[in-house]
């Protein structure tokens, strides 16, 4: 029987505290605006994952956090997709991009992983690159690993608190208005400033 769900909202980032305030755990963090934003008190751990079902632009969705770490992280999403029967298009993908500049922000309809382990990963598990994604520009440190797993300054962190809300912002677009009115919205904006 298929879902009823409209859409799975999937933050990516690493598991436990350690690993909490990094830039790559962006994704969970505009998960957990999401989360406050549609009235989620709690998540369930399910599938590899922290799962809520909320309704959002009036339809139902499922807001994961996968608790893989980032590298496995497609073996969560498939473990969710399976299970509710959804096709990879109606997955939106939120994660953090080294190669876009701080605090940039970029839609994209489907494509390939640009690098991020995460997104590989989630390519083989599904079989299928055809799934939207919300990227957010961290900017490249010297060294890859380090940077992504690095916590951002105090001055960084309000440019980025700001950033995380406008990609909670353009989530809320594609599922209300659909993905070519956001990526007009949010990429043009960026573009413009």
């Amino acid at each position: 029987m298929p879902s009823t769900h409209n859409a799975v909202l999937v933050g990516l980032g690493n598991p436990g505290p350690k690993y909490a305030k990094t830039r790559h755990n962006i994704g969970f963090e505009v998960i957990d605006i999401l989360a406050k934003r549609l009235g989620v008190s709690a998540f369930q751990s399910k599938f590899q994952s922290h799962l809520a079902d909320a309704t959002a632009a009036g339809i139902r969705v499922l807001l994961v956090k996968p608790q893989t770490f980032m590298n496995i992280s497609g073996q969560a999403v498939r473990e969710v997709t399976s299970f509710y029967k959804l096709e990879p298009e109606k997955v939106i993908v939120i994660y953090d991009d080294l190669d876009l500049p701080a605090t940039e922000l970029r839609i994209r309809k489907f494509g390939g992983p640009g690098g991020h382990n995460g997104v590989t990963s989630i390519i083989e598990s599904l079989g299928s690159d055809r799934f939207p994604r919300v990227r957010i520009g961290i900017g490249r440190g010297s060294e890859a690993a380090d940077h992504v797993l690095s916590e951002f300054s105090k001055a960084e962190r309000a440019q980025f608190d700001e950033a995380i809300t406008r990609a909670a912002d353009a989530v809320e677009s594609i599922l209300k208005d659909g993905i070519d009115k956001a990526m007009n919205q949010f990429n043009a904006k960026e573009a413009k400033e």
